[in-house]
């Protein structure tokens, strides 16, 4: 792997998942994981294996299907865990065991009665353990946000040793600032001994509006992975979205770090899950949202018309949005109308729309927004329709 390559490790079936009332069936996970791996995602987290024998048969198919892209199951520090996960994994060409266990304070005092060196033996013990079914094995250190970094790097330097390819450093309550959790991977990256043995990855919450500027601060401190979600779906207020991270990635080339997504695929996979688990993406959303590409404001709509760049720093077919949508409504202007006007095939003379324009405030008025059957009532009941129409 180039060392400007990020891998894309998506969690949907897994993390995303857990959203209340939005279970998938086997089916679906499979549908699902076909259009990842062809979006070009690099693992696929297939689902947590012995949680229940349907994510167990989702996992073992799920392995049966997908012939490019790793295939993951996660696991508790747990032996039978393990087991299970391995045994779902058995027809995986690429399979991986994600396994590991909470490393913060809060986590070794009131989840596990523990303390530090517990939690060290039963990391190491957990990912050997695993490694005798796979050679890829990922660590999770949960809590990492708010893990003291010098006893992360003891917990991370245990997993290495153990035998772990890559060590997951989760924000799982989304608490870190984006400075912190960049200088928490880079203290790990310059202060874990073995560290060249393994890839740091990013597993960000957003309870804080943070997912994604956590992520890109990791890799550009030197993680090359992140676990992220479609349209960044997960437990309590999401995780990573796939389509920010990827297209921030893209956007900004001079930080030299590039995926294997094929981001023309994005807003399509986009639909699939939002309609899958019956999660509606807010129209807002960034990149995948039905108003990402959209404008309504006047000043706006000029711009874009003139030269889409004025206001829009994404091209909408790079996502694989057609076009983007001028909304017409009171606060459009006349370049607006006149470009609406025209695409339903009325080619409108300045003095002209200045007419139609009066009509078309007043229309406006009284609805949110003006669709085409509306301009074509507009235009005919204007006082220049048969001076238009005999042009």
């Amino acid at each position: 792997m180039s060392d400007n390559n990020v891998q894309i490790f998506d969690t949907t079936l897994r993390d995303g998942e857990q959203v209340p009332g939005c279970k998938l069936n086997t089916n679906q996970k499979l549908i699902i994981a076909e259009q990842l791996e062809n979006l070009g995602v690099d693992i696929i987290e297939a689902g947590f294996p012995v949680s229940s024998p349907g994510d167990f048969k989702s996992v073992e198919e799920i392995s049966k299907l997908i012939k490019n892209t790793v295939v993951c199951g996660l696991t508790r520090a747990v032996e039978n865990d393990i087991k299970v996960a391995a045994n779902a994994l058995r027809y995986a060409k690429y399979p991986r065991i994600h396994t590991g266990i909470g490393t913060s304070a809060s986590h070794i005092k009131y989840k596990f009665n523990s303390n530090q060196d517990a939690i060290l033996e039963r990391a190491f013990e957990a990912v050997r353990f695993a490694k005798s079914f796979v050679e890829d094995v990922e660590f999770y250190a949960e809590d990492a946000g708010r893990t003291d970094n010098e006893f992360l790097a003891r917990v991370c330097e245990m997993a290495i040793k153990g035998g772990a390819t890559v060590l997951n450093i989760p924000d799982t309550t989304g608490y870190c600032l984006p400075s912190e959790y960049g200088a928490k991977i880079k203290y790990l990256k310059e202060n874990v001994k073995g560290i060249e043995k393994a890839i740091l990855s990013c597993h960000c919450h957003n309870d804080l509006g943070l997912a994604t500027a956590n992520s890109i601060e990791g890799v550009i401190n030197g993680a090359r992975q992140i676990e992220c979600t479609i349209n960044g779906i997960g437990e309590r207020a999401g995780n990573t979205a796939l389509e920010e991270v990827v297209m921030v990635l893209k956007q900004h080339p001079y930080l030299n770090l590039d995926t294997n997504i094929k981001t023309q695929h994005l807003y399509a996979i986009s639909q699939l899950v939002s309609e899958s688990m019956g999660i509606y993406t807010q129209p807002n959303k960034a990149i995948v949202g039905a108003n990402a590409f959209a404008h309504s404001s006047g000043i706006h709509q000029d711009g874009v018309i003139k030269h889409r760049e004025t206001y829009e720093i994404i091209n909408p077919r790079d996502v694989g949005v057609t076009e983007s949508a001028i909304v017409l409504t009171a606060r459009s202007g006349r370049a607006a109308l006149a470009y609406r006007a025209k695409n339903v095939g009325y080619e409108l003379t300045k003095l002209q729309l200045d007419e139609v324009y009066i009509n078309f405030l007043n229309f406006a008025d009284q609805k949110k927004e003006v669709n085409d059957k509306d301009i074509h009532q507009i235009i005919e009941t204007s006082k220049v329709y048969q001076q238009i129409i005999s042009a």
